[in-house]
């Protein structure tokens, strides 16, 4: 693992140069672009993912969770490769007899022994990125539990420190260059949305909170994207602080399908997903890079309230929007709900090249999450 720091000097001089004087702006036109995050469609080398554990939230936790992992595993396994991050030996022990068990052939899956703390690997994973030669680094954002949350049940702040490590941990494992940005930024992969074609997707509560990034403003964040991500055009919505855990990340509404194309709902579900009105003008009024209105796919919510599988009414509905795309297959949410099939096919229109499968998520939506929230891609050499 290599750590680069000279590029991060510079940029955090400019930065705090910022942030002491309020009147010195730094032009996005003026800073280059170091590194490039390559659009999730592009083909993978893997998809890696952390696998739910008993040493944080008790075994009913990740009971309930393990068939929702041996499913991904299923469909993944002949797509790509299958990075499982376990918590020990143990773990990693139990698991291969899980995937044994549901005849899951293991000459594509590999294991890494790291603890976590929980499995939200797409907010506190490794960001891969290319840098202006095409080689792959890791990209270590800095992770605090989503702004430093407190545990409804506990009453304790929610642990995050083994779950930060996880990038410098895959870049020493893998002998790659690992861009340290921990004191540049928190921020987690499902805050942001990339088109592939330099456009961001974001919303404000979910970066510029002072629970993550304290004093920050819109243009300094552009700076840091532009130069670690290569987004040089930038689609703002202004979520909402405190409306849950993330503090309202955008791919639980709002994703690029393509680089033309935004898959979100239709107004009345997002107003029933607690989007802003507003925020669904800005959405629905965004452009490209070249000032190009995107296409959209809306994709409705569930017809009816999710129900976990021991028929535990959550009292809201499901998105289907949190989809994760693999190299030949497309893992879609599935709710056990009328709407599902209705979901699948409307996805299965933008990935003609690709299988739409429906992964059930009921027990993961009780926790806050669903495909995407779970899964995070290696893209290939």
């Amino acid at each position: 693992m290599i750590k680069l720091t000279i590029a991060l000097l510079v940029a955090t001089a400019a930065i705090t140069s910022c942030q002491e004087d309020p009147q010195t702006m730094i032009s996005l036109d003026s800073v280059d672009v170091l590194y490039t995050m390559p659009e999730e469609s592009e083909p993978h080398e893997g998809t890696w993912l952390q696998w739910p554990h008993h040493y944080q939230y008790g075994m009913a936790y990740r009971n309930s969770l393990d068939a929702t992992w041996v499913a991904m595993v299923r469909e993944l396994v002949s797509s790509e490769n299958v990075h499982i991050i376990a918590y020990n030996a143990a773990e990693r022990n139990r698991i291969i007899g899980l995937l044994n068990e549901a005849g899951i052939s293991l000459s594509n899956i590999d294991f890494k022994l790291y603890e976590t703390d929980d499995t939200w690997i797409r907010d506190s994973g490794p960001i891969y990125a290319r840098d202006a030669q095409g080689h792959l680094v890791v990209e270590d954002w800095g992770f605090n539990g989503w702004g430093n949350k407190v545990d409804e049940l506990s009453g304790l702040r929610i642990e995050s420190g083994k779950c930060d490590q996880v990038p410098s941990l895959v870049a020493l494992d893998q002998g790659r260059a690992l861009i340290d940005l921990n004191l540049e930024m928190v921020n987690k992969g499902g805050s942001v949305e990339i088109d592939g074609n330099g456009t961001l997707m974001a919303c404000k509560s979910s970066i510029l909170n002072r629970n993550r990034n304290p004093g920050m403003t819109q243009a300094q964040a552009e700076v840091i994207f532009k130069q670690y991500l290569g987004a040089t055009n930038f689609i703002w919505l202004e979520g909402q602080a405190g409306l849950e855990i993330t503090d309202q990340h955008i791919d639980g509404f709002a994703r690029f399908g393509n680089a033309t194309t935004i898959v979100t709902m239709n107004r009345e579900d997002l107003l029933d997903y607690d989007v802003q009105s507003s925020d669904i003008d800005l959405l629905y009024a965004a452009q490209d890079k070249h000032g190009n209105a995107y296409t959209f796919l809306k994709v409705p919510l569930t017809q009816n309230d999710v129900s976990t599988t021991n028929g535990t009414n959550l009292g809201y509905k499901g998105s289907y929007i949190n989809y994760y795309i693999a190299n030949t297959k497309v893992l879609v949410p599935n709710y056990h709900d009328p709407n599902d099939a209705v979901a699948n096919a409307l996805i299965q229109t933008l990935y003609p090249g690709r299988t739409v499968v429906g992964i059930d998520v009921r027990n993961l939506y009780e926790n806050g999450g669903m495909i995407h929230c779970v899964t995070q891609q290696q893209p290939a050499e």
